[in-house]
């Protein structure tokens, strides 16, 4: 399977999941669509950057999306920096195209287990152990050899990702 190929499949994967999670956060179907369109042209644009040592795919591709969302809410609007870049043609939402969008977004959030994959992987470590297992912080600073601080630091970081991922957090 060659580089195209790959990503058509990673894509497919995805799509749905991220255009439902912009769904939520939007509370429209045309910003969601807008920005899947940029999260996909900055993965694309950016894959040789990809190291799957520090997570999941789908991880990163959710941080790219909660990155492009934060900016596009700064901004107040979204951004077409990559697909400019990429050469990518604007994109045509028909009408059934909107509903189906909805339809994801009105869709149950992901569960909150498999919203852990989104976080980077001592984050999603550490709130795996604090939260889900109910671990205390020295437990865990021992068997991640740092500081309870830092455990608490990505607790701490880690849940607010899980509520910005969640559309909790605006």
């Amino acid at each position: 399977m060659d580089d195209a190929q790959a990503f058509g499949v990673f894509y497919d994967r995805y799509e749905g999941a991220l255009l439902g999670f912009l769904r939520r956060a939007t509370g429209r179907a045309d910003l969601a669509a807008d920005l899947t369109a940029e999260v996909f042209a900055v993965a694309l644009a950016s894959l040789p950057a990809f190291r799957s040592d520090l997570g999941s795919a789908r991880a990163w591709l959710f941080g790219i999306a909660r990155h492009e969302l934060a900016q596009s809410w700064r901004r107040g609007r979204v951004e077409a920096q990559a697909r400019r870049r990429l050469g990518m043609e604007p994109m045509m939402l028909s009408d059934e195209d909107l509903e189906r969008i909805d339809e994801l977004g009105a869709r149950a959030p992901l569960d909150s287990l498999a919203l852990l994959d989104a976080l980077p992987a001592q984050q999603r470590a550490a709130v795996r152990g604090r939260v889900i297992d109910g671990r205390d912080y020295e437990d865990l600073a021992r068997e991640f050899d740092c500081s309870e601080l830092v455990v608490r630091q990505r607790v701490s970081r880690g849940l607010r990702a899980l509520r910005s991922l969640t559309g909790y957090a605006r």
